[in-house]
């Protein structure tokens, strides 16, 4: 299971998946709020996401997962994996990290969050756009798809990452494979916060993208997806 990056949905994945179907049973699944999934109410936390998850996969019938998040996506994997351990075989973290936000970043999400519900998306789109990728053709791709998202959804996703939980200390006690993917040049999430939990947690395999920002999976497909393949070794 691949779980897309704010403000973004599951259409991230698409260039990726040529190279990971004939290996893995593939669920791309939209957000709460996000693509095509309902926002099911203004408030909502990460860990609410995360049984979103756990729901999906009860009704797909599916007990156990590989599952890799992107950025926001990272988060939301964290959290299920904390909260529901036994349906974890491997956690990949693509251009994510494992910090809570600092007061001066929670401070400037929830202000992010007043603009957008006054002004609407296109405060974030602006503001992101050029930070997601300096590649002119997934820039154009991604302000396609942030352009199409729900302003409350958006809201709501920024007030929940600012108060999510900081996970370094969970990470340290697990006991499936963990996977961590970055940009060697992304500019969002520096790759100095994998370098941190790979520091942290020796055993996990950490790949590095050179030459690719905050969105691997476009920017560099092919190698992404090889990336993600080591999860299929490791199992």
């Amino acid at each position: 299971m691949l779980l897309h990056g704010f403000p973004l949905d599951h259409t991230i994945w698409r260039e990726v998946v040529p190279y990971l179907e004939t290996d893995f049973d593939l669920i791309l699944p939209d957000l709460r709020g996000f693509g095509r999934s309902a926002a099911g109410g203004l408030a909502f936390t990460i860990s609410d996401m995360a049984d979103d998850i756990a729901s999906l996969l009860d009704n797909i019938g599916i007990e156990k997962t590989l599952l890799a998040g992107h950025s926001m996506g990272g988060y939301v994997a964290l959290a299920f994996a904390k909260k529901y351990p036994q349906r974890v075989s491997g956690l990949g973290l693509v251009s994510s990290q494992t910090a809570a936000d600092t007061p001066e970043r929670r401070e400037g999400r929830y202000k992010t969050a007043a603009e957008v519900a006054e002004k609407g998306v296109s405060v974030v789109v602006e503001a992101m756009l050029s930070k997601l990728s300096a590649d002119l053709r997934v820039q154009n791709f991604a302000r396609e798809v942030m352009e199409g998202q729900n302003q409350s959804a958006l809201v709501g996703a920024l007030k929940a990452m600012a108060e999510r939980e900081d996970a370094a200390s969970f990470l340290s006690s697990i006991n499936f494979p963990l996977l961590l993917i970055h940009g060697g040049v992304d500019v969002l999430i520096p790759i100095e916060r994998a370098r941190e939990i790979k520091a942290a947690v020796p055993p996990a395999q950490m790949i590095e993208l050179k030459g690719a920002g905050h969105m691997p999976m476009m920017e560099l497909a092919k190698e992404t997806a090889e990336a993600l393949k080591t999860f299929s070794v490791q199992r």
